[in-house]
């Protein structure tokens, strides 16, 4: 097999999934923002990780920018996130972001990680009033990601784990 896993992680829980999906492989990591597409057009598997931020997945531009190059390739696509996962919530980030040429890309959730005094001042502010928010509510009307976010609070929680690389790896038979 002859594949790349790129990814784009600002925390670290992406790259640690794209470093265990290369163990498991072989195959090189590399940084979205360093990729460049005459080295990635090389390879016959891509894997594309990244974080999920307000519905995005990071790095997927570097797809939707590429897929004309790329539409031949083996293509799969990882999204990481804080919170437990929801089909719902799920279908929702795979519909907002693979779109138009990317709706055929097979894309998979894993589980990040939760760490406010690693998050940038703005980042860490952002879900300081986020959570007020979500607080006005009732615990029983909030979403899965919302009790999520109110339990992981201002705590350290790492809920990184290499059984969700299993049906990308399955991917690859």
């Amino acid at each position: 097999m002859n594949g790349v896993v790129l990814y784009q992680s600002k925390y670290g829980a992406t790259k640690k999934y794209a470093e265990w999906i290369s163990e498991k492989t072989g195959f090189p990591v590399i940084e979205t923002k360093k990729a460049k597409i005459g080295d990635i057009k090389k390879y016959d598997i891509i894997i594309l990780g990244g974080g999920i931020y307000a519905s995005g997945i990071a790095g997927i531009s570097f797809l939707r920018k590429n897929i004309d190059i790329l539409q031949e390739k083996k293509i799969i696509v990882f999204c990481v996130g804080a919170s437990p996962y929801d089909e719902t919530a799920f279908k929702e980030i795979v519909q907002h972001n693979m779109k138009d040429r990317l709706t055929d890309i097979p894309c998979f959730y894993c589980r990040g990680a939760w760490d406010m005094e690693a998050m940038n001042v703005v980042d860490r502010n952002l879900c300081k009033m986020l959570r007020k928010a979500v607080t006005k509510k009732q615990p029983d009307e909030y979403e899965v990601w919302e009790k999520a976010l109110v339990a992981a609070g201002d705590d350290s929680c790492d809920w990184t784990d290499q059984k969700y690389i299993e049906p990308i790896l399955d991917m690859l038979k």
